[in-house]
């Protein structure tokens, strides 16, 4: 029994590491599976929420509150007042009654504010409005990333397949270096630089890996998946462009524009700097008069209206219409108009800072997504010329011509060229998300 434990200790890590992928992961399904499990995105999505109830909370100020008010009050006993009325007759004006019950059904209704509770509504909206905005943003910031982590483990992955390639071409290479050195064709020293070869590419070998499992790392955490392999298709190519929404016809200048129309960021700023607008023209109304209307009905014992007092239960009702008017309040209204608009002024400088930032971000990216693929173009006719150069080496070694060692290097140049053009389409890729980006898209 230790025995089978001990082997189950010993083998259960490869076990692991040996399952299987699961099915193939797109670009689309892996940002869907990550907007579904981010945290980030549901707490947003919670403070959207709080925001819809602060703004329905607002508008309910306008409707009148009733409620039902109870109480029971012990008192100490005093002396009776009382006085002889004509004739025997003792009449008691104020009884010791020590236990004292009441209930209340009330009502109060603010009927004029002074436009603050429409200047309340008004910003509570548009703080309604800027949290929705933080979401979209949060979104668009979450799709990039997890672009980005994406691309990147597919040119991991691909950098870890070429030096494991190389590996091999270099590991083949000694082996023909050693054999030519047993038949007495080659010094000694030929082999030492091929084993140096040989241990070089497997030091590349074993960081490649190490960065395609950190690249696989961070994409299991954008988007919420369990650690283990997986499987990523990307059917795109270099003429297919990911974001068909980028048109390749527009202008800088165009783009530049839709993106100051469409970025959430910036329509947050707008909304927060009208909801500080707001919140200054509330605190003005409090210079305007505050009318109300109340009444209630009671049912007490004794009932304070009714005179002489008795110990018996008695119902009394009373309507009102109450004005207050603050005259002087030291300076706080004052204060807190000028706290608001200065936010408003803070946040309207914002947005126009956050405007030459965008402006700058569409132009750089713009150049980057033309720069992207025109390297493509120019990885092909890198992969081109090193396949061909890989073809004219081989008949030269065939014909006795060329060394081992100048097809060993053909090859890895025309394995290097692969992985350039898979890392320029991953870039073309990357650039068309970041552009998607910054336009608000």
């Amino acid at each position: 029994m230790k025995k089978l434990v001990i082997a189950l200790v010993l083998f259960l890590p490869s076990i692991v590491l040996a399952q299987p992928p699961g099915p193939p992961l797109t670009l689309e399904a892996a940002l869907a599976q990550g907007q579904a499990n981010s945290e980030r995105l549901a707490e947003l999505q919670a403070r959207s929420e709080a925001a819809d109830y602060a703004t329905e909370g607002r508008r309910d100020a306008r409707l009148p509150i009733v409620s039902l008010q109870g109480g029971y009050m012990r008192t100490n006993h005093v002396q009776e007042f009382a006085v002889i009325a004509p004739g025997p007759t003792r009449e008691v004006v104020y009884p010791d009654i020590p236990d004292n019950f009441r209930s209340r059904l009330d009502l109060q209704w603010p009927i004029y504010t002074g436009g603050r509770t429409d200047a309340l509504i008004a910003a509570a909206a548009a703080e309604r409005t800027a949290a929705g905005k933080d979401l979209d943003a949060a979104r668009a910031d979450l799709r990039l990333e997890i672009t980005r982590a994406f691309y990147a483990v597919l040119t991991a992955r691909e950098t870890e397949d070429v030096l494991r390639r190389a590996l091999e071409a270099a590991q083949a290479h000694l082996e023909d270096v050693r054999s030519r050195l047993a038949s007495g064709l080659i010094p000694p020293n030929d082999v030492s630089s091929a084993e140096a070869q040989v241990s070089h590419e497997r030091v590349l070998a074993v960081d490649a890996a190490n960065l395609r499992g950190s690249a696989e790392a961070d994409l299991e955490r954008l988007i919420g998946a369990p650690p283990g392999p997986m499987a990523l298709v990307d059917p795109a190519s270099a003429d297919n462009p990911l974001f068909s929404r980028v048109s390749d016809a527009a202008s800088v200048a165009d783009l530049i524009a839709r993106a100051l129309t469409s970025r959430p960021e910036r329509q947050a700023l707008e909304a927060r700097a009208a909801s500080a607008g707001s919140r200054a023209t509330a605190a003005s109304a409090s210079r305007l008069p505050q009318v109300g209307v109340g009444g209630g009905f009671d049912y007490a014992n004794p009932n304070p209206r009714n005179f002489p007092r008795q110990s018996v239960w008695a119902t009394s009702w009373d309507a009102s219409v109450n004005v207050t008017w603050t005259l002087w309040d030291g300076g706080r209204r004052g204060a807190e108009v000028g706290e608001a608009r200065a936010t408003a002024a803070a946040l309207r400088t914002r947005v126009g800072d956050f405007d030459r930032q965008v402006t700058y971000e569409v132009r750089a990216r713009a150049l980057e997504l033309d720069s992207s693929r025109q390297a493509v173009r120019a990885a092909e006719d890198e992969v081109r010329a090193a396949t061909e150069a890989e073809r004219v080496v081989g008949e030269r070694y065939r014909a006795g011509v060329a060394t081992p060692t100048d097809v060993l290097d053909a090859q890895v140049a025309r394995l290097q060229a692969e992985l350039d053009r898979t890392r320029a389409v991953a870039n073309v890729r990357l650039a068309e998300a970041r552009l998607e980006r910054a336009i608000g898209q």
